[in-house]
């Protein structure tokens, strides 16, 4: 009985913990955001190539790819947009599948 009493407080305790870990750690990168929005130096900082400030990126947001990806309409792959092989409105990542979308049977041949 003085196990599970035990074991049970060490669970708060550790919940605890962890809360005031996430919170420290949430508070030190909003800092960290509202510093690089109040730095006059962020705009010296960039290259010519890039022009956006520090400020002007979305912190938080997943990159975006240079080219995005495209699902083939044959098996599912996933390729870039420049390499898909476009027919008949579909996108296909190789002319094979490409041939075998257009060749196969549609609608009463079908069956």
């Amino acid at each position: 009985m003085r196990n599970f009493i035990l074991l049970i407080a060490l669970f708060f305790v550790t919940q605890w913990l962890l809360k005031k870990l996430r919170r420290a750690n949430e508070r030190s990168q909003a800092e960290a955001r509202a510093d690089a929005r109040s730095d006059p130096r962020a705009d010296s900082r960039t290259s010519g190539a890039n022009t956006r400030t520090r400020s002007d990126a979305n912190v938080g947001s997943a990159p975006q790819l240079l080219d995005p990806l495209i699902r083939c309409a044959q098996c599912g792959v996933h390729t870039p947009r420049s390499e898909s092989v476009v027919v008949a409105g579909q996108r296909f990542c190789c002319a094979d599948h490409a041939r075998r979308y257009t060749a196969a049977p549609t609608g009463r041949d079908a069956r």
